[in-house]
């Protein structure tokens, strides 16, 4: 009984991990612009496809994180690509609703390219995978490794927006763009710039995730529903919110999987959400904001 607790409360931290950092990059973005980038989850599998590519190399090593740096700095970059192309239709207002559209055809894009060159099956990490002892089990280091990655980035992300320049800017851009475009911050570039911040995350942590996720063309979308729900059931727009729920959110899935299957893992997550949306729609960490019309 204490194995299986251990081993459902030691992995479902990692997963949850995992969801809060897709809910942070989509709230970096979400804060900027106040739309929501679908193709988060196919984004996330690129940077898992970047270290399948890598996994000949031992973790722990100098290569690993040059890897692992490497891989987020080029998905930066694609998001910024992405940023332009979604932002461009909108001009000067994000209620129009065309980023839905270029976000979900991004998605569908990556997914097309994967199956083409990959075929219809997962890629597999190759590699060595290290493990660490809880109790008499080993568990694969990536379960550790998310949990950290996830605090970091979160202690990142609140000494960017709170300290810098730049991130005092976005973070007025999440109050009110119209007034933030007023005062003369150049709107346009610093949310490009938050879809790079974004880019830097979710490529991180794809290729730390590699040998435990599924990469295939049709995985991205299970990814972005799961991060989406974390990010709602913390409440959009917050990291504290992202950083609690994503716990919750992944030892329930843990749970559903070890017991029934892995094809319950995305039922209890809607199921989560459509409880959170029921009986605290604006999420735990969430609040109502007063709007003029």
């Amino acid at each position: 009984m204490l194995e299986e607790l251990a081993f459902v409360s030691v992995r479902g931290l990692g997963l949850g991990a995992l969801f809060a950092l897709l809910a942070l990059s989509l709230n970096v973005i979400y804060q900027a612009t106040h739309i929501l980038n679908f193709a988060q989850g196919s984004m996330l599998v690129l940077g898992g496809l970047a270290g399948v590519m890598l996994s000949g190399h031992d973790y722990g090593t100098p290569i690993w994180f040059a890897g692992m740096l490497g891989t987020g700095l080029v998905m930066a970059a694609v998001m910024a690509v992405q940023g332009v192309i979604t932002l461009w239709p909108l001009r000067h207002s994000t209620e129009q609703q065309s980023w839905l559209i270029t976000t979900l055809a991004v998605s569908i894009i990556i997914s097309a390219v994967l199956l083409l060159t990959q075929g219809p099956w997962s890629s597999e990490f190759i590699g060595e995978v290290p493990s660490f002892p809880v109790l008499d089990m080993r568990t694969p280091l990536p379960y550790l490794v998310l949990p950290l990655m996830a605090v970091f980035w979160f202690v990142a992300l609140r000494l960017f927006l709170r300290r810098s320049l730049q991130g005092l800017a976005l973070s007025a851009l999440s109050q009110d763009l119209d007034a933030a475009a007023a005062a003369g911050l150049h709107v346009r570039r610093l949310q490009i710039a938050a879809f790079a911040i974004s880019g830097l995350i979710t490529g991180t942590a794809g290729y730390a995730a590699a040998p435990i996720i599924s990469i295939s063309a049709e995985s991205g979308i299970r990814y972005v529903i799961s991060g989406f729900v974390v990010a709602v059931v913390g409440g959009m727009g917050s990291m504290a919110g992202a950083i609690v729920a994503g716990p919750l959110v992944g030892i329930l899935a843990m749970i559903a999987t070890y017991r029934f299957g892995g094809q319950y893992q995305g039922f209890v997550s809607l199921i989560v959400l459509a409880g959170m949306l029921f009986l605290k729609p604006n999420g735990l960490f969430g609040f109502t904001a007063a709007r003029r019309v």
